[in-house]
């Protein structure tokens, strides 16, 4: 019999099914083991795979064998495993197909519901936010409803902010000077000096708000959508009459927000704040 040891890595839960087991053994004892590969930073004995995973060593060294075979599992100096790279191959066929637009329909959905306000999803083409989809009812009550397709300048929206808030000042001047910061109303913003302050507050804040900068009577406020690789893909926003905004609703736009980046692979820190 084996003894544990402190160092020793913590067995990996087995995948569930149906009473607990696969319908075909071999594909639960595979994904086990794939899974214990997939802990490990480095590559992994047949000893403490098996360990792991409960198998007999030669079960596993069946297995191995063939997930070798097939690209799964590559086999390094001295008979150690790791993860192959066809694993890599299908994980960025899975990527390709995933959509933003498709994994936040469903949580815009159920945000729409709780509040009655718009939810739009917007993400960055060049200088403008451009609408992708939304959540909304006639109740609204604003005079605008932004189409899907439609566009608005960056410095002039929620979302848009957070997009030039993730820029470089280099890249924020060269867009002040493309655009001039032209206004919509009489809360635009239009000067270079209050838009560095706005974007300073946005980083520190981790989320951004329009005030009726791009139409009157009309506020918005914005969460980020990240990729798997972390990067800003898109932007939450959720639009109502400024005398009907409730402060409560960041908090669920938020977590909307990480549902959705969560959808298509992102991976908070444990730090953060929703997570």
């Amino acid at each position: 019999m084996i003894e544990s040891k402190p160092n020793k890595v913590p067995r990996v839960p087995k995948v569930p099914g149906e009473a607990g087991k696969t319908a075909i053994q071999v594909v639960e004892r595979m994904m086990n083991l794939l899974d214990a590969l997939a802990v490990q930073e480095e590559s992994c004995s047949l000893k403490s795979l098996a360990q792991q995973t409960d198998l007999h060593p030669s079960t596993a060294h069946r297995i191995l064998n063939d997930l070798v075979a097939c690209r799964l599992v590559e086999r390094g100096d001295g008979g150690t495993y790791r993860l192959g790279l066809k694993l890599l191959e299908l994980g960025n066929l899975v990527k390709a197909r995933l959509s933003v637009r498709e994994a936040a329909q469903a949580p815009m959905r159920a945000l729409h519901k709780l509040t009655g306000e718009t939810i739009n999803l917007s993400v960055r083409q060049g200088d403008e936010i451009v609408y992708i989809d939304r959540a909304y009812s006639e109740r609204s009550g604003m005079q605008v409803v932004r189409a899907i397709g439609g566009r608005a300048p960056l410095h002039l929206t929620s979302v848009g902010k957070l997009f030039l808030a993730s820029d470089d000042p280099s890249q924020v001047r060269a867009y002040v000077t493309r655009t001039g910061l032209a206004g919509h109303t009489r809360n635009s913003i239009t000067e270079m000096g209050k838009l560095d302050a706005e974007l300073n507050q946005v980083r520190q804040l981790g989320h951004a708000s329009d005030n009726e900068e791009l139409e009157l009577g009309v506020s918005c406020v914005a969460a980020e959508i990240f990729d798997d690789s972390g990067k800003l893909v898109a932007g939450l926003s959720l639009s109502s009459p400024t005398d009907r905004i409730k402060t409560e609703w960041l908090r669920l736009l938020q977590e909307t927000a990480l549902q959705i980046s969560k959808g298509i692979g992102f991976k908070p820190k444990s730090s953060e704040p929703h997570s």
